[in-house]
């Protein structure tokens, strides 16, 4: 018989079928992205949005077709956003120190270490830290149509001091430096609340949280139990837990001496019975 010349279809045909025979080729996979810690930049947040100062640190933007951000937000006390909105929401969760947040028409709510606060989809809202407390919080917001937020008028100074009836009702307090050392050294108390705790606690190079620790270690090391009490009560306000202080009281027997973690543990025990 005479041999067939393949015709151009045939010869399509049939590496068409060989190819539909090899084994499928595997997609290739995003890899992970880990963002280590002290690799972000931290960026002021513009005046024209916040009050007080304001720091922020992107911990993820979104990228193709993903809609999430998250950032850590520290505000010095008494700053706070201005009025805005969410288009599809918004969830804080408080990592450390006293902040406020309110709703429009709404009351207006002290929020600390550990709450996590929800925001509706266009629900006009502000939030920040406590007139005498710093405050940190992590955003997570999703965008639509690529905005995530639609920024309002400022919060005035009259609404951000109002507080509920029964707060209103009630005298200013001292602060703890005031009534220590305000009738006898006035200003060692102004310069404890104006810049230790104003200024040098307010930097957002560190959270309140590890400001307290910090703290609590060193006085433990020089053994100063009267100091001790009032900045583990301030630690417990700020985050940290009772099992994290008693872990740093156990680790600086070896380094600062036994006798001192004794006495850290007393006090421990007179601070937990009144934060547990």
């Amino acid at each position: 018989m005479p041999t067939q010349i393949p015709t151009p279809m045939k010869q399509l045909a049939a590496a068409a079928l060989a190819l539909s025979m090899l084994p499928p080729v595997a997609a290739a996979e995003a890899e992970l992205h880990i963002s280590r810690s002290g690799s972000r930049t931290l960026n002021t947040a513009p005046a024209q949005n916040f009050t007080g100062r304001v720091q922020v640190e992107m911990l993820h933007t979104p990228d193709g077709p993903e809609r999430t951000s998250a950032g850590t937000v520290s505000f010095s006390p008494g700053a706070r956003t201005a009025w805005h909105t969410h288009p599809l929401g918004q969830t804080l969760i408080v990592t450390s120190g006293v902040g406020r947040v309110q709703r429009w028409g709404g009351a207006i709510e002290e929020i600390r270490a550990g709450d996590v606060v929800h925001i509706p989809p266009g629900v006009k809202h502000w939030h920040g830290a406590a007139p005498g407390s710093a405050m940190t919080h992590i955003a997570i917001t999703e965008a639509r149509d690529g905005k995530a937020v639609d920024w309002l008028e400022q919060v005035a100074d009259a609404q951000y001091g109002a507080l509920p009836p029964t707060a209103a009702a009630a005298p200013a307090q001292p602060s703890q430096a005031q009534r220590l050392l305000g009738d006898v050294a006035p200003k060692l108390a102004q310069l404890t609340d104006d810049v230790l705790f104003g200024d040098v606690w307010a930097r957002p190079g560190l959270s309140p949280r590890d400001r307290s620790l910090v703290t609590v270690s060193a006085l433990i090391a020089m053994n100063r139990p009267d100091q001790l009490r009032s900045h583990m009560s301030l630690a417990r306000d700020n985050g940290v837990s009772k099992d994290e202080l008693v872990e740093t009281l156990t680790h600086l027997a070896f380094y600062a001496g036994w006798p001192n973690a004794v006495t850290a543990a007393g006090v421990a025990r007179e601070v937990f019975a009144n934060k547990p």
